[in-house]
């Protein structure tokens, strides 16, 4: 296996069979445990040798199944931001091995033997379904903030909600196939627009023997089944990109109750999804809570209710997405009169009860929490189709017991405090600045162009918004001159003040934001970013890159520099778990607030 190969938490904490506690028990109280090689301060990577040599010195019983040798080596095999590619390289190989041929898998054929070999036997151990289903779950767990799948238990309701035992089933944003995987389809169609996730579902559905076909496109501009209808749409759409192709649509026929607002591209997919339902077949999509009630969009929502395609909104979890429901009527069919609304809090067995109940007596109050709205009372002003204005304050919630386990939560929520001696007198050591480091060569300095376009393309590009987050990469770009790429090492930092270190490879420098590429030899990143976090934004205002030159940063030596930049990530764990708490301290008082008007919470007395 190759020396780089790195491993996670969880990945040591498996190679144990403990806990993730017990892994960070281990490094918090052993001094010689292996120190992080990258990652972030939330999600350090270790290496793999040095891990596994920690283990046996300390009598540590592990082991390295063929398995997670294999994920290893094929995370090992390339640039983090290429894993997708790599998994789909390795679902095609699977696929041959299981004797199917793989769709459009041009260019993403493994070259490393030793990983064709590992993967070939964990083929002949597994089987090649059970093989590449492990790929893909350590792939979605390595990626889980860029990779904003579908949970399964939502991907599991849409589909019992809306499909029937075999016919069709269409995802026009199949991602890497978890929705048509959850579908009891006779047939899957999935459109997609990066290649390596579209050949993913392709090899999911191509090896439980689902017919399926897949193209690689976006739906709303190239759609990719034109004129096909369906038995049932599922859909989870991309809402990241707001420009979906306003300008270019405007006359498109898809449009039948309405022109999607430029700032709504929900509305857009929505759409998109009834026109390949045939009279009958349903649509399930999860939209934007805001969409049920933004004024832009009240023209459409009002013509879905006029015709009778609207069927349920339903608000699954606090904060996250609503579930639309919508079929599209038979020639002649009268419309329903009343809409279902419901405030599921999490219950989705009582979404499907009320949702059953619903399409055999459309008029009838269904079990509560859901609610029978009159179709007529919702064509207001306003049609306001938000669950929460029709359904009671809170219906089906115990305000009171949210209110107690979030406060157990926050009473157990442990800051990361950081390890720091306080000095009897201050420490004044002498001093340089970046501009002195960049020009003694210790450091380079680089900026986006000024007119980077982050909207649409092939590239990841980090925004100042990913970098004051801890994010990944949310912007998009075209090739182009003068594009500054990120590895992992770099420092990157924002006139705001916020700095952190990128590690993993790829991505693009953003707007508004400074690479500084560091002799690693000769300064320590994390210690460079941690100087740039402290200093005062003030020190440069704007985008001013000269300014930002006369930073100081004290003059240490490489291993004091190294202590530093630990007890800065240490800063760092520290304001996440800060951020996490305040979180949690929100939601208290919302709980509060909520809980004493609606009677289920009284003042101590």
């Amino acid at each position: 296996m190759s020396q780089d190969t790195t491993v996670t938490a969880a990945d040591i904490a498996r190679l144990g069979d403990v806990g993730r506690a017990a892994v960070s028990n281990w490094r918090r109280r052993h001094e010689d445990f292996p120190e992080p090689v990258g990652g972030t301060a939330s999600s350090p990577l270790f290496s793999l040798r040095e891990v596994e040599s920690w283990l046996r010195r300390n009598g540590k019983a592990f082991e390295v199944s063929l398995a997670d040798r294999a994920w290893q080596q094929l995370r090992a095999s390339g640039e983090d931001l290429r894993l997708g590619e790599l998994v789909a390289g390795a679902g095609a190989l699977l696929a041959r091995l299981a004797g199917r041929e793989p769709p459009g898998h041009d260019g993403l054929a493994l070259t490393d033997p030793a990983l064709i070999g590992l993967i070939t036997d964990l083929a002949a151990e597994r089987g090649s379904l059970d093989a590449f289903e492990f790929l893909c779950e350590r792939y979605q767990e390595a990626h889980s903030r860029r990779l904003s799948g579908t949970p399964a238990d939502i991907a599991a309701l849409l589909a019992r909600l809306a499909c029937q035992d075999g016919g069709t089933v269409l995802d026009p944003a199949c991602g890497l196939g978890t929705l048509l995987l959850a579908a009891p389809a006779a047939r899957a169609l999935g459109q997609e627009t990066a290649p390596s996730a579209a050949l993913i579902a392709a090899v999911r559905l191509g090896l439980r023997e689902v017919p399926a076909a897949f193209v690689v496109a976006d739906s709303l501009r190239h759609n990719g089944f034109p004129g096909e209808l369906v038995d049932a749409v599922l859909c989870d759409p991309p809402l990241h990109d707001r420009a979906w192709g306003y300008d270019e649509l405007t006359a498109d026929p898809r449009w039948e109750h309405g022109l999607p607002p430029r700032g709504e591209p929900e509305l857009a997919w929505l759409q998109h999804c009834l026109a390949h339902a045939r009279p009958g077949g349903l649509v399930a999509i999860l939209m934007p809570q805001a969409a049920a009630s933004r004024r832009p969009g009240r023209r459409i929502r009002a013509n879905l209710l006029r015709s009778g395609t609207l069927r349920a909104v339903v608000t699954l979890t606090d904060g996250g997405p609503d579930l639309w429901l919508l079929r599209r009527p038979l020639p002649g069919e009268p419309p329903p009169a009343h809409l279902l609304t419901m405030e599921a809090d999490g219950d989705l067995a009582a979404v499907e009860t009320a949702w059953r109940q619903h399409l055999r007596e459309p008029a009838a109050e269904p079990p509560a929490p859901g609610r029978a709205v009159r179709v007529i009372d919702l064509l207001d002003e306003d049609v306001d189709l938000s669950p929460a204005c029709h359904g009671g304050r809170h219906p089906g919630r115990d305000l009171g017991a949210e209110f107690a386990a979030t406060l157990d939560r926050l009473r157990a929520a442990a800051l990361p405090l950081p390890d720091l001696a306080v000095l009897a007198e201050p420490r004044t050591p002498p001093t340089t600045t970046i501009g002195e480091l960049a020009r003694a060569g210790l450091l380079t300095i680089a900026h986006a162009p000024t007119r980077l376009r982050t909207d649409g393309g092939d590239l990841p590009v980090l925004l100042a918004d990913d970098l004051a987050t801890g994010s990944a990469p949310s912007g998009r770009t075209e090739h182009q001159p003068g594009l500054v790429t990120l590895a992992r090492g770099d420092v990157v930092a924002a006139p705001t003040g916020a700095a952190r270190v990128v590690d993993t490879d790829g991505a693009v420098l953003g707007p508004y934001l400074a690479r500084y590429r560091v002799d690693q030899e000769r300064l320590d990143p994390d210690f460079l970013a941690g100087v740039l976090r402290s200093a005062d934004p003030r020190a440069y205002p704007g985008s001013s890159r000269m300014d930002a030159r006369r930073t100081q940063l004290p003059r240490l030596s490489l291993a004091e520099q190294r202590a530093y930049g630990r007890a800065f990530r240490q800063l760092a764990a520290l304001a996440d778990a800060v951020r996490d708490a305040a979180e949690l301290g929100e939601k208290l008082v919302g709980l509060g607030f909520a809980g004493l008007v609606d009677g289920h919470l009284r003042p101590n007395t």
